[in-house]
């Protein structure tokens, strides 16, 4: 009997999970994607027998009795899993098809041969995630371009982000309820570089903010253009180079036009 100690690897939206030295090996994967769950053997020996289990009540979804030639699945009492179950008679690893959020728990895999090994799975399964919606506040009563970020479909364990570029400015998240998100955001500087992110542990879904169509008119006809904190100090120094220069001309010229008057006094003398 071999054991084989590598992690996992993702392929067409099968995910592969290797048994490890791990306690419990936590597994993320989205909805609709297989997985399969390695016994940690890469041939099974006539002695051995391989049991898959499911959930802390330890229900038995999987057998293999290499002496016997049987090789059965079954399914719990609530019929989740009907018939996406497949067993691998050569290695005796569990392979879950088009996997569904009620698919999430804990899976155990004994192996009983020379000596007995155990190998547990923590799998949680992911919706997949919407697409942020960005609207219009109208509610609002500000003079600044109010909006509002939601996702348009009940998720769970998922944040909702509203970003300025590559930085956070505010965000909001959920892990154990089904509930819809929402986020607002007061925005004075008018320049296209927001954005609203949904994610989660496996996934995310961005909506950039179009400037044009929901901030072309606001309380303040006085449109408000930001930049970045470079191009800013960039333009301040230049504004002050521009005042000291328009100073420096105007004290030359008043000193040079105090000194004509000097001469021109003397000249009279």
């Amino acid at each position: 009997m071999f054991f084989s100690f590598v992690f996992c690897c993702m392929c067409f939206g099968h995910l592969v999970v290797f048994a490890g030295t791990d306690a419990v090996k936590s597994v993320s994967v989205m909805e609709g994607d297989s997985v399969t769950l390695e016994s940690g053997v890469t041939e099974i020996q006539k002695q051995d027998l391989i049991t898959w289990w499911f959930g802390h009540q330890k229900t038995q979804i999987a057998l293999i009795n290499k002496y016997k030639e049987k090789f059965p699945t079954s399914d719990v009492l609530d019929g989740r899993f009907r018939g996406r179950l497949k067993l691998d008679s050569q290695t005796g690893s569990l392979t879950i098809m088009n996997i569904i959020n009620t698919d999430s728990g804990e899976y155990e895999v004994t192996i009983s041969g020379s000596r007995v090994t155990t190998y547990r799975f923590n799998v949680t399964v992911y919706a997949h995630l919407p697409v942020p919606v960005i609207s219009r506040d109208c509610s609002s009563s500000s003079s600044s371009c109010s909006l509002v970020c939601s996702s348009v479909l009940n998720v769970c364990d998922a944040t909702l982000s509203w970003y300025k570029g590559i930085s956070v400015l505010s965000s909001i998240s959920v892990y154990d309820l089904s509930i819809s998100l929402s986020l607002p955001l007061e925005i004075e500087c008018l320049d296209d570089s927001y954005s609203c992110v949904l994610n989660n542990p496996i996934s995310n879904q961005t909506t950039h903010l179009n400037i044009s169509e929901l901030c072309h008119t606001y309380a303040d006809p006085r449109p408000v253009f930001c930049c970045d904190t470079t191009e800013a100090v960039i333009r301040l120094v230049a504004s002050a180079l521009i005042v000291v220069a328009a100073v420096s001309v105007l004290v030359y010229d008043i000193i040079s036009t105090r000194a004509g008057k000097r001469r021109s006094k003397t000249s009279y003398s």
